[in-house]
């Protein structure tokens, strides 16, 4: 918050002050350019509870080298493990879907965290068949979305990979490739 001072400057209260010291010194200035810092201070309990979140809060898995698994990777359109009967259904879209999940507008963190739990229900549930909508989310560069990117990578990652048996874009009825049918194993 934005406060004047006794000599009739306006400037950061000592809060902010200190959240926004926490916040820049772990980021490194572009060339020729400086960083104005205000005067050093004890540190509030705000900034306290903001260092005691960070600490707690679960980060995102990374990807792991190829091997780390004791599961392949699997990848779109994938069949190993499943007949090619299902195998099939699953890519033309013709199995029933049981349950839907839209990652539309999460943040990754957010829609990491959606997606492992949706699994893990739907798994707990006896569901076979569920679609995951993902977005295109296609940028102006071509590239495509980062949730369209990353939930691949999500399903092969412990825990979701002991879930899923495959997965494949969608057809264009349920959403194309903005979208996967994920197929999950039966529950045990």
């Amino acid at each position: 918050m934005v406060k004047k001072g006794t000599d009739g400057r306006v400037g950061l209260s000592r809060e902010d002050a200190e959240l926004w010291r926490f916040v820049t010194q772990s980021i490194k200035p572009l060339a020729g350019r400086a960083v104005m810092m205000p005067p050093d201070e004890p540190e509030s309990d705000m900034v306290r509870r903001v260092r005691q979140m960070r600490r707690h809060a679960a980060p995102l898995p990374m990807p792991q080298p190829p091997g780390a698994n004791e599961t392949p990777e699997i990848t779109h359109g994938q069949t190993a493990g499943m007949d090619k009967r299902t195998a099939q259904r699953m890519r033309r879209g013709k199995m029933a879907i049981e349950g839907c999940l839209d990652l539309h507008g999460l943040t990754q963190e957010e829609a990491y965290r959606a997606l492992s739990s949706f699994l893990a229900g739907s798994q707990n549930a006896g569901r076979r068949c569920v679609l995951v909508v993902t977005g295109k989310g296609t940028r102006q560069d071509g590239r495509a979305g980062v949730l369209r990117t990353n939930v691949p990578h999500w399903l092969n990652q412990p825990p979701n990979r002991a879930r899923v048996i495959g997965f494949s874009h969608a057809a264009q009825k349920d959403g194309g490739s903005g979208a996967l049918y994920v197929l999950l194993q039966r529950a045990r």
